[in-house]
């Protein structure tokens, strides 16, 4: 009987692992490939962990960049849970009132957080 529940096990863990590395995609052509499960989007954008992340990406973006915007918001946002973390994809309104979308990979347990990518949205 435990032999059966262990390789029932090791038959439910590969199959998730090989699910993940199917949807893999490249988010930001250059920089990363990120493997992902389906996204969920954010219920609570006001949450302060959300928020933080979304302060994070514009800092983050403009230490890169060389740029000074300067967050407002986060307006939408998915979450995914990835093999190596969370990743986050918010769209984030600054106070000009211009509107970004970005990706970002956190993993809590290592104290790690990376920009993906942040675009400028054109409407």
């Amino acid at each position: 009987m435990a032999l059966s529940s262990s390789f029932m096990l090791l038959m439910f863990s590969s199959l998730l692992v090989a699910s993940l590395v199917l949807n893999a995609s490249t988010v930001d052509g250059s920089r990363k490939v990120v493997l992902k499960s389906e996204g969920h989007p954010i219920i609570d954008l006001k949450d302060p962990r959300v928020q933080e992340i979304g302060k994070f990406a514009v800092n983050e973006h403009n230490r890169e960049a060389k740029t000074n915007l300067v967050y407002k918001s986060v307006i939408k946002g998915e979450v995914f849970l990835d093999i190596s973390g969370t990743s986050y994809l918010l769209t984030i309104l600054t106070t000009n009132n211009d509107k970004y979308l970005a990706n970002v990979l956190d993993r809590p347990l290592e104290r790690v957080r990376n920009l993906i990518s942040f675009k400028k949205l054109s409407f």
